[in-house]
């Protein structure tokens, strides 16, 4: 029986499986029959949902650059070697770009009426999967293959930092620089930094406290980074300082926030010292009043320069801020005896002398010169490895010494005011008032707190062993050199050099030195403070003293002495040396002395 034709063909056979028997991939499509008009019908519908072949002219002209003509850009030549999976890879990848995406592949139009499709190419240096766009004028976008854009300015970023004083290198590998040059860190390491200078484009190693970062409050001459309360009233207090002498700081007990400390004068107490805190907004910007913001710190300053405006007076100089000492050389411990040149003898004792003098003929020293004998080499370098490491604001500093041969060279940070035993007998000294003594036993005391975290001991404090700075900063002197002195006058507890007076009973007794027996010389040191320089113990003997103790005496409260101090150091005379305070302890007293009853800060004016 016959078909229709409008009914589709069965099919005539089965597919025919490939040659050499293997098996098909899967159902192919069914059979048609060109006799059937809808089989005609299917398979035109077939055949054009198939990708049809580009055609080779039409590809080759959609690779043909365009004619070059004067005045034009220079074209870039195609990637023609490139095969056609790995250009489409790369399109995808965003590496070649075309100004038309439609008929890529040809679909059968004129491409000689057409006008030619030219292919963009865009070199990156970065990844182009990258959030960068390549933006109009970009010069990165102009580079030729192998090519990278190097940008000065983008080479130049990184800390910046700006000179804050000007420094004239001592070695080869130094960098040079004056007041506000800035320069460029490569390294930062310990108290040098490799650094490049912007301006000369040299290269070398810069002191690290001679810079500040750019930008920065630390840059301006006004502001103390990392200075307590208490230092900023002993800086404000110096010398050359008057009032209205002012600085800012970093408040100790609120991260982020500043505190203004001024300078000012009242006829009941003589010069005093205000605080004020100053206070952020939310949108950046900074008070101390309420009444009137401040956008910024700067503009805050020039606003109470002009006018007092509710603060105890007008913002006159900035407090003065001493240039600091220049950090030691790199790795200079054991130094040649011909670099340091002895200038200015300040003074003998019992163990050697003491001299002002230069190292490289440029940086200002102390050195102390032992007498042969005093000490064995290898202790001393073992004491001295130790005493380098302790490093505080109120610690001398050691620098190096000179031990190949005798006598022994010790070289310490320089203080113009020489011993506080000799500056308390000067005539500057003997005119301080007690609340100055006070902070001179505040300072000390500082410093020894911070050696008793350190679970060191002096061995040998005393008003002789405590220097003092041209600013009247006190700072611990030859903390640890008492063990290693092997002369016997010293190390007999009866000798004529041992400082008996100056020590505790279990020490003169037992040798028992510790931490305690420092609390007991502190304050025989308070003694010395308050007296001037007087020498304890007037009138006795160092047999009569060490009697004397045995049997419970204590010096009895000078007429000078406030009833409060004697109190301090009577605690520091105890007999069981585990009742004795803390340095940490005494520290803290002797700060607030006279400050105990104040307000830390003024109220809001």
């Amino acid at each position: 029986m016959g078909r229709t034709p409008d009914t589709p063909c069965p099919t005539s056979s089965p597919a025919q499986p490939p040659a050499g028997g293997a098996a098909a991939a899967g159902p192919g499509p069914a059979p048609l029959s060109a006799r059937c008009k809808r089989c005609r019908a299917a398979g035109s519908a077939r055949a054009a949902s198939l990708p049809r072949p580009r055609p080779a002219r039409a590809a080759a002209a959609a690779l043909r650059p365009r004619r070059w003509r004067p005045g034009q850009p220079a074209p870039r030549p195609a990637p023609r070697s490139l095969p056609l999976n790995l250009r489409t890879r790369l399109r995808n990848m965003g590496c070649i770009k075309s100004k038309r995406k439609e008929n890529l592949h040809g679909d059968g139009l004129d491409l000689k009426n057409q006008p030619v499709r030219k292919t963009e190419r865009t070199i990156y240096v970065r990844d182009p999967t990258s959030n960068k766009q390549q933006r109009p004028g970009n010069p990165e976008a102009q580079l030729l293959p192998g090519q990278r854009f190097v940008n000065q300015d983008a080479e130049e970023q990184g800390v910046i930092v700006v000179a804050l004083y000007p420094y004239d290198g001592i070695h080869e590998e130094d960098l040079s620089f004056k007041k506000g040059e800035k320069l460029k860190v490569i390294e930062e390491s310990g108290e040098w930094w490799r650094a490049k200078s912007l301006t000369t484009r040299k290269e070398g190693f810069i002191p690290s406290n001679y810079v500040a970062k750019v930008n920065t409050l630390e840059t301006e001459e006004w502001f103390f980074k990392d200075i307590t309360r208490k230092d900023a009233e002993r800086q404000l207090l110096a010398p050359g300082n008057g009032p209205g002498a002012f600085l800012i700081r970093e408040s100790e007990t609120l991260k982020g926030s500043y505190s203004l400390s001024i300078r000012d004068y009242d006829p009941e107490h003589g010069d005093v010292i205000k605080h004020y805190k100053i206070r952020s907004l939310d949108n950046g910007g900074f008070y101390i009043s309420p009444r009137i913001t401040f956008p910024n710190i700067n503009d805050m300053i020039k606003h109470y320069q002009k006018q007092s405006d509710g603060l105890c007076r007008k913002l006159e100089k900035a407090c003065i801020s001493p240039k600091p000492q220049k950090p030691w050389d790199k790795d200079a411990w054991e130094i040649p005896r011909e670099s340091i040149k002895l200038v200015k003898k300040l003074g003998a004792g019992q163990f050697g002398e003491v001299w002002m003098g230069y190292y490289h003929n440029s940086t200002k020293v102390a050195v102390k010169t032992l007498k042969p004998g005093t000490m064995s080499v290898q202790a001393f370098l073992e004491e001295a490895n130790l005493m380098k490491t302790l490093q505080h604001d109120k610690l001398v500093r050691l620098y190096a010494v000179v031990t190949k041969e005798e006598p022994i060279y010790i070289i310490t940070e320089f203080m113009a005011k020489g011993s506080l035993l000799d500056f308390l007998k000067s005539d500057e000294g003997s005119k301080l008032l007690l609340p100055k003594l006070i902070d001179f036993s505040a300072q000390i005391a500082e410093g020894m707190a911070y050696i008793e975290r350190k679970n060191y001991i002096h061995r040998d404090l005393r008003a002789a062993n405590v220097l003092v700075s041209d600013l009247l900063m006190c700072k611990i002197a030859d903390f640890g050199l008492a063990r290693v002195i092997e002369d016997n006058e010293y190390t007999a507890r009866e000798g004529a050099k041992f400082p008996i007076k100056w020590t505790a009973p279990e020490a003169i007794n037992y040798g028992s030195f510790t931490i305690k027996s420092d609390v007991w010389s502190f304050g025989i040191l308070l003694y010395e403070i308050v007296t001037y320089g007087k020498i304890p113990y007037p009138g006795m003997s160092n047999s009569d003293v060490m009697v004397a103790l045995q049997r419970g005496y204590r010096m009895p409260r000078m007429e000078t002495c406030p009833a409060e101090l004697y109190d301090i150091m009577k605690t520091c005379w105890k007999d069981k040396a585990e009742e004795r305070p803390t340095f940490d302890y005494l520290q803290s007293v002797l700060d607030d002395f006279y400050t105990a009853t104040e307000g830390q800060y003024q109220q809001q004016p």
